[in-house]
């Protein structure tokens, strides 16, 4: 009897310690994403040609690569994405600002933090 709730007392340990960490990979970032600063972009004083930018905090990392053509921003395509990636996500988000012609607009509801980070990566592509 000792021996079994032996292996269940660290069988619940383990699974503590697997959430903890998973918390904390999960959560690193976060507060930082909440903040970021954006300054908004001017393509149309940019040549054109392909511009890289990445934003770096945790598992919102990301790389872009963001296109202009005419003083337009006419693509954006993610290089290497976040951890977590969300395919609708981005696609909304980056038809958002090729339409808006701007990175100054509203995040998508639930995904600030995401949003935020591919924002930033995209003004420090513009923004060199």
């Amino acid at each position: 009897m000792k021996k079994v709730f032996k292996i269940i007392l660290i069988c619940f340990v383990i699974l503590i310690a697997i959430a903890a960490a998973a918390t904390f990979y999960i959560s690193r970032g976060l507060s930082e994403g909440m903040t970021v600063e954006l300054q908004g972009v001017s393509p149309y004083l940019l040549e054109d040609g392909s511009y890289a930018g990445s934003y770096k905090n945790g598992r919102f990392s990301n790389e872009v690569s963001v296109s202009v053509k005419d003083g337009l921003i006419s693509e954006i395509i993610v290089v290497n994405d976040m951890k977590i990636k969300q395919d609708e996500l981005t696609n909304q988000l980056f038809e958002e600002v090729i339409e808006e012609q701007n990175t100054n607009i509203d995040a998508i509801t639930g995904a600030t933090v995401s949003c935020n980070a591919y924002l930033k990566a995209i003004e420090n592509a513009l923004n060199q």
